[in-house]
C-alpha cells in the first residue's frame, strides 16, 4: 500500500507536481481506518444511541462554542443545554491557581503549568439526565458524567491568531476583563488543555474538525484509535505550516508556494509536535488531529521504548524552517541551560538547537559563539541600552559569524548565543521545547504596532555559556562531515553530534534508483530531503511513501528495517535525526 502523494518517479512511477512544477506538498493525507469522515451535525447526532441520555462535548476554550450549539440545535431542537464554561472558577481564582513565583511580572514567560484542568473548576454540575437528549458542552465536559463523549477540536494556529489580533481570552478569562495574552496560551492554557485531551483520548467516541464552525467534519472514536494504530507503524507527515514575522522571507512563498497572500514566510514548522497535526481523510474531507494524540496513545510504538522512557510522552525532536531570503537578521538570541529550563521554566530537558543550511551564500551570515576576547560585562551594559534606550551596538564585536555554507550543519547547545543572518533558510533540527529564545539583541526591530521588538536580556545573560569561545566554537560546533557508509550508489555520514546533545544528526546521500538499507534500532527518526528531487521510503510491511524536496517524514521506532531509494533525476540528500 501506499500513503503520501499517489505517484512516484522512481522504478517507472512519476511525482505529481503543481503548475509552478512544485512537488512540495502542502496537505499531506492518510486514510482512516474503519468508518468513513462526515461533514455536517446530522450524522453524528443520528448516530447516538437511545441509551445515550448525557452527550459530553470538550474541547478547547478557543473553540465557537455558539457555533457548536447552534449545529446541535438546528439537528435536534430539543436538547437540553449545559455550558459548562459557567461552572469554572472565578478568573482571579484562575489566575492564583496558575501563578508560578518564578517569572510572576515576566511580561513574556510564564513557568510551564503542570496542573490539571479539573483545578480551574470550583465545582462540577451533578447533570440529571431528562426525557430527551442532554448536551453538557466546553471545556472539561468529560469530566461530567455522561454516557457519551465528543471532542470538538480546532489546530493551535486559530488561538495563537486570535489572541494575537485580540479577538480572543485566554482559558477561563471573561470577556469584559481585557484582551487574552500569548504568554499564558502558550505556558499556561495549552499545557493544562493537552493533558486533559490526551487523558480522554481513549475514550472519545467522536472527534469533530471545527476549521469550519458550520460544517464540521469527524470521524468516530474508534476509527480515530485505529488509524492512529496504523499511523505508528508506518511512515508519515504532519501538516506544514508558515508564519510570518517582521525578519521573514520568501523562500516558503516563491519555492514552496506557501502563503502567497502573506507578506512573508518566515516560521516553517514541519514537525513541532505541541503544535503539529495529522491530516486524516480525503480532498473533499478531513479531520485534522493533533500529532501529540498519537505519542498519547501509542508512545512505545512511536518513540521507542528506551525514548519512552526518557522523555515520557514528548517527542523530543523538531524540524522547522527559518526563512530570510530577502528578509532580515533574526536576533541574536539563546536558549536556557538545563538546570533554568527546568527550574525556571517548567520544562525537563532543554532547547538544544542545530541550524542546517539548505540555503545560503559565503558571503551571508550564520551567528555563532563569543569571540574570543569577548568582554561580556560590556557586552551585557550595550545590550541593556539597546533594549531600554534604543541605542544601536556592533553584534560582532561579542558574537562570531561564519560563512553560511549550504548544507553546513551548525551545532547549538543550550546557551550558545546564536542567529542566522539574511538571505538563508535553515532548516532548525532541535529539541522539541521552541518557546524560549532568550533575546541579546533584535537589531532595535520595529513589530506590527511600531513598538520595539521585546529583548530577554537579564534571561539571556543568566544563560549565557562564556566558557565556548573562539576557536573552539568552530572545532566543537561546526563539525566536519564522517563517512559511517560508502556503497555502490549511496553513502551516509554523520554531520553532527555533542556530548550534551541528546540526539544525532546524519547525512544519507542518494542516487536515482539506488536503495539504501536503513533501520530505526526501536528509536524514531525523522528525515528531511534537503537536496534533490526526493526519494521513496518503503518498510518491510510494505508501506511506501515519497518524500519530495523540503518535506520532513517521521518514522516511527515500530517501523524497524526500511529502505530509501533515490527519486529518478540528481543525487538526493536527506537528513536523519534520531535520539542517541
Amino acid at each position: 500500500m501506499s500513503y503520501g502523494n499517489d505517484n512516484f518517479a522512481s522504478e517507472g512511477v512519476t511525482v505529481q507536481q503543481d503548475a509552478d512544477g512544485r512537488s512540495y506538498e502542502p496537505n499531506p493525507r492518510y486514510a482512516p481506518v474503519g468508518t468513513d469522515i462526515h461533514h455536517g451535525w446530522r450524522t453524528p447526532v443520528a448516530e447516538l444511541g437511545d441509551d445515550v441520555a448525557v452527550l459530553a462535548v470538550d474541547g478547547p476554550w478557543i473553540l465557537d462554542w455558539d457555533a457548536v450549539v447552534k449545529g446541535l440545535l438546528d439537528v435536534a431542537p430539543g436538547v437540553t443545554l449545559v455550558d459548562l464554561r459557567a461552572h469554572l472558577a472565578s478568573w482571579a481564582t484562575i489566575v492564583e491557581r496558575t501563578d508560578s513565583t518564578e517569572l510572576t511580572g515576566d511580561p513574556d514567560f510564564a513557568k510551564l503549568a503542570d496542573g490539571d484542568l479539573a483545578d480551574l473548576f470550583e465545582a462540577l454540575p451533578t447533570v440529571t439526565p431528562t426525557d430527551g437528549l442532554t448536551v453538557v458542552y466546553g471545556p472539561g465536559a468529560a469530566l461530567v458524567e455522561h454516557d457519551a463523549l465528543w471532542y470538538a477540536d480546532l489546530p493551535k494556529r486559530y488561538a495563537e491568531a486570535a489572541i494575537g489580533a485580540g479577538s480572543a481570552t485566554n482559558l477561563g478569562q471573561p470577556d469584559d476583563s481585557g484582551r487574552g495574552a500569548g504568554r499564558r496560551l502558550l505556558y499556561i492554557d495549552w499545557p493544562i488543555l493537552d493533558r486533559h485531551r490526551d487523558a480522554i483520548a481513549a475514550r472519545i467516541d467522536r472527534y469533530l474538525d471545527l476549521q469550519v464552525p458550520g460544517d464540521p467534519v469527524s470521524l468516530a472514536g474508534e476509527s480515530l484509535r485505529a488509524t492512529a494504530e496504523r499511523l505508528v507503524r508506518q511512515p508519515f507527515r504532519t501538516r506544514p505550516t508558515f508564519n510570518t514575522t517582521p525578519w521573514g522571507g520568501q523562500w516558503g512563498r516563491r519555492t514552496l508556494g506557501f502563503n502567497p497572500e502573506a507578506v512573508n514566510t518566515a516560521l516553517g514548522y514541519e514537525l513541532i509536535a505541541p503544535e503539529s497535526g495529522v491530516l486524516i481523510g480525503t480532498a473533499e474531507g478531513s479531520v485534522e488531529v493533533p500529532f501529540q494524540l498519537l505519542v498519547a496513545l501509542h508512545p512505545e510504538h512511536l518513540l521507542g521504548s528506551d525514548v519512552h522512557e526518557m522523555f515520557g510522552f514528548s517527542f523530543p525532536i523538531r524540524f522547522d524552517y527559518l526563512d530570510t531570503v530577502a528578509g532580515g537578521n533574526l536576533s541574536v538570541h539563546c536558549h536556557p541551560q538545563p538546570d533554568y529550563m527546568r527550574e525556571v521554566f517548567g520544562w525537563p530537558y532543554t532547547q538544544h538547537e542545530t541550524y542546517y543550511l539548505m540555503v545560503g551564500e559565503e558571503q551571508n551570515k550564520v551567528f555563532l559563539g563569543l569571540r574570543e576576547d569577548i568582554d561580556v560585562e560590556r557586552f551585557h551594559e550595550e545590550a541593556h541600552r539597546a533594549d531600554h534606550d534604543g541605542v544601536a551596538f556592533d553584534i560582532q564585536r561579542y558574537v562570531q559569524t561564519f560563512p553560511a555554507t549550504p548544507h553546513q550543519l551548525f551545532l547549538i547547545p543550550a546557551g550558545t548565543p546564536h542567529g542566522s543572518g539574511k538571505g538563508n533558510v535553515v532548516l532548525e533540527i532541535s529539541a522539541t521545547p521552541y518557546l524560549y529564545s532568550l533575546r541579546f539583541y533584535d537589531w532595535l526591530r520595529r513589530d506590527a504596532a511600531d513598538r520595539q521588538r521585546p529583548v530577554h536580556v537579564e534571561h539571556a545573560f543568566r544563560n549565557l555559556n562564556t566558557q565556548r569561545t573562539g576557536e573552539a566554537v568552530r572545532q566543537d560546533l561546526v563539525q566536519e562531515p564522517r563517512a559511517l557508509v560508502r556503497a555502490d550508489g549511496w553513502s551516509e555520514e554523520m554531520i553532527g553530534q555533542l556530548p550534551e546533545m541528546f540526539f544525532s544528526i546524519h547525512r544519507v546521500s542518494i542516487e536515482g534508483g539506488v536503495e539504501a538499507p536503513q533501520n530505526t534500532a526501536d528509536r524514531f527518526q525523522v528525515i528531511n530531503v534537503v537536496e534533490g528531487p526526493g526519494v521513496v521510503v518503503r518498510t518491510d510491511a510494505g508501506v511506501e511513501h515519497v518524500v519530495n524536496y523540503a518535506e520532513t517524514l517521521v518514522i516511527p521506532a515500530a517501523v524497524g528495517r526500511y529502505t530509501v531509494t533515490g527519486l529518478a533525476g540528481d543525487t538526493s540528500r536527506v537528513v536523519k535525526a534520531y535520539v542517541r
